[in-house]
């Protein structure tokens, strides 16, 4: 596969935990129903905030301005109840009646203000001591650092969970970075 310049590694099932705890309470706040956030919106927001620029149109075909979005989610979570689109897709056996392709995540793309931005969906299944989530998410932060199209990564982890030892796997994975690959913009939200 043929990474962009950009990348955005998230733990999808805390990304929706938190779009759900942030609706409910603003609903509370404003006195009425929230609809799901735009998934398109959501990743210019953390594109910008990762240090992306707004793409031009003339070099949008090049790859120049391409973000990968990797979205790691627990193998029984077939979407993200809080975003739009939200069905990761790589883990259907098959389609459910009515659904569409654009109600899809993995292998999807859109083109944005931050330029061509293309998900993939990854499952993980925490009940396997091999392959934990955390292991999942440090083992694609250290591949992007070994990508030399790469510039920056952006990674959204579950910090706030520190039993799965999360936080322990990853520091240890951008301290590699750090000393290895200081050309690249590592921004951990």
């Amino acid at each position: 596969m043929c990474w962009g310049t950009n990348v955005i590694i998230a733990d999808a099932d805390y990304v929706d935990r938190v779009a759900f705890d942030l609706t409910v309470n603003f609903e509370r706040m404003i006195g009425r129903h929230i609809p799901p956030a735009d998934m398109a919106r959501w990743v210019e927001c953390i594109a910008l905030d990762g240090g992306c620029g707004h793409a031009d149109p003339s070099t949008a075909a090049d790859g120049e301005t391409t973000t990968h979005v990797v979205l790691v989610h627990d193998a029984r979570q077939t979407e993200m109840n809080n975003f739009n689109p939200g069905v990761y897709g790589d883990n259907m056996q098959s389609a459910p009646d009515g659904l569409t392709a654009s109600a899809l995540l993995n292998g999807q793309a859109f083109r944005g203000e931050v330029g061509e931005c293309e998900f993939i969906t990854v499952s993980s299944d925490n009940s396997q001591a091999t392959m934990t989530k955390a292991d999942m998410l440090a083992d694609i932060l250290a591949a992007m650092a070994d990508e030399p199209q790469v510039k920056r990564v952006m990674v959204v982890p579950d910090l706030d969970n520190a039993s799965d030892g999360m936080a322990d796997v990853l520091l240890h994975v951008l301290r590699h970075i750090d000393r290895s690959c200081p050309e690249k913009r590592v921004t951990v939200f």
